[in-house]
């Protein structure tokens, strides 16, 4: 292991000791009483202020958010072992895992022509592999937290991937009225 893999395993134990501390009885009643539904919220804020310090391009900015966002992150592993549910370990042995499945032009045998197809590649092993685990519709992998209108994007990418993709906002109209004539016979 060099000595920056070392470093930086201190420095992690260091700061779970600090969340732990923090949770503990001798520690930081605000800290003990937050839910995982609070941290939710910081959670969104902070990945929000992490993408503001990306397009504001300071590198410092980035450095202070990101230690925010691995905060919350820490923070909830932490919740969870408290909880007996799973511990940091298990959350970067399971994300090393969908990494490795999920780039087989990498770890595996599998090749690709450009990045479409990585992307394609990416969504259908999503889809095929990772789905089977727990049935759903092509909706129900968009996250009902998203905001409104990134939700509504997302849910618009999906759709034209089952043939709900015109060109024409006239096409729409028809389809619209296609369903409703449907569900007025139904």
């Amino acid at each position: 292991m060099t000595e920056t893999s070392l470093h930086v395993l201190k420095n992690l134990h260091e700061l779970m000791e600090i969340i732990r501390t923090l949770r503990s009885p001798a520690g930081c009643l605000w800290d003990r009483q937050q839910t995982r539904a609070d941290l939710a919220k910081y959670l969104l804020d902070e990945a929000c202020e992490t993408i503001d310090a990306i397009d504001s391009g300071s590198v410092s900015a980035l450095k202070e958010e990101l230690g925010d966002l691995l905060f919350q992150i820490l923070f909830l592993t932490v919740m969870a072992e408290e909880q007996g549910e799973f511990t940091l370990s298990d959350v970067m042995a399971a994300i090393g895992e969908k990494m490795i499945r999920r780039h087989p032009h990498v770890f595996g045998d599998s090749t690709v022509r450009d990045v479409a197809q990585i992307k394609a590649n990416w969504q259908t092993i999503k889809r095929d592999i990772e789905m089977k685990r727990s049935p759903a519709g092509i909706l129900d992998g968009i996250p009902r937290s998203l905001p409104a209108l990134i939700r509504a994007q997302k849910m618009t990418e999906a759709a034209a991937t089952v043939g709900f993709d015109w060109e024409r906002t006239d096409a729409v109209m028809l389809k619209v009225e296609e369903e409703l004539r449907e569900l007025r016979a139904a």
